[in-house]
């Protein structure tokens, strides 16, 4: 190999909560970094962080090439992405259109394993990269009601296996992100859209439960183990500086406790778990009576 390494970086999804603070932290401590969103005005105080912005929409084929070369032309290749993008769909698994299903999967996988296709040939070339795919304890558990994101999120989690290996030997490691309950907007997005699908017809009173459920989470007791998206972002720094990254980095006590009650309960046992705090649907004639 010959010439300088590119260390630039590439993180999606900047104009708020977990990819903002990414990219305003990374930029303080000297990377080179590309904050994008699909809207540009979202970002523009970014460049005042020392961040060079791009407009890319992650679930859109011409933009995400678009962004992959800007950066190519400029600094060699991309030598680190942060695949940070991504949007909570929830729902009732009969009562989600099939095409918010794909949109869903469009943002939070397809558009990933894109860039990802897109920014390694300059990684191999280089003979180092970083990949840190943002994931979520949803993607090593499931909650009722939220199909479609966890969904999408456990596929992130085996995708990111296969390439781990796949991609060492030629310099470039992946690590996988799983955050617990963040202090951002993301608990808006997923009781507007359980609500929407599931809010009249046989699973309404059910998808209320979950709507509650979820709010509660983000502005009740469950709080006091919620962190910042700067938290987050300092555990992704962490997964690009180091020389042998960790393959997951989990966020938050609670991520950490709730997963090992996962691993140490049987499915049958995580069924009763949930129900304490997600009732399930009632038939017709239960809900009459």
């Amino acid at each position: 190999m010959s010439g300088a390494v590119s260390k630039a970086v590439l993180v999606t999804g900047c104009s708020s909560g977990i990819g903002r603070a990414t990219a305003q932290r990374l930029a303080g401590r000297g990377w080179t970094v590309y904050a994008s969103a699909r809207r540009p005005e979202s970002i523009k105080d970014l460049s005042d962080a020392g961040c060079k912005l791009l407009t890319l929409d992650v679930a859109d084929e011409e933009s995400r090439r678009a962004a992959v070369a800007d950066i190519e032309g400029t600094e060699g290749a991309v030598g680190a992405l942060v695949n940070n993008a991504g949007f909570g769909l929830e729902g009732p698994v009969e009562e989600v259109p099939l095409d918010e299903w794909r949109r869903q999967f469009e943002t939070n996988l397809f558009g990933m394993v894109s860039l990802i296709q897109l920014a390694l040939p300059g990684m191999r070339r280089q003979r180092w990269g970083r990949i840190a795919n943002v994931s979520s304890v949803g993607g090593r558990l499931t909650f009722p009601g939220g199909g479609p994101y966890h969904a999408s999120k456990h596929a992130v989690e085996a995708m990111s296996d296969a390439l781990r290996y796949e991609v060492k030997p030629f310099g470039v490691r992946v690590s996988v992100i799983e955050p617990g309950i963040i202090k951002t907007k993301f608990g808006e997005t997923v009781v507007s859209t359980v609500t929407e699908h599931g809010g009249d017809g046989p699973y309404a009173e059910f998808s209320a439960g979950v709507a509650a459920r979820t709010a509660g989470a983000y502005d009740g007791p469950l709080t006091m183990l919620a962190a910042s998206p700067e938290r987050v972002a300092r555990v992704i720094e962490r997964a690009l500086r180091r020389r042998s990254p960790r393959p997951r980095y989990r966020v938050t006590a609670g991520a950490r406790v709730i997963l090992f009650t996962r691993a140490m309960t049987t499915d049958r046992g995580w069924d009763r778990v949930v129900r304490t705090a997600y009732p399930p649907p009632k038939p017709e004639e239960a809900r009459e009576t």
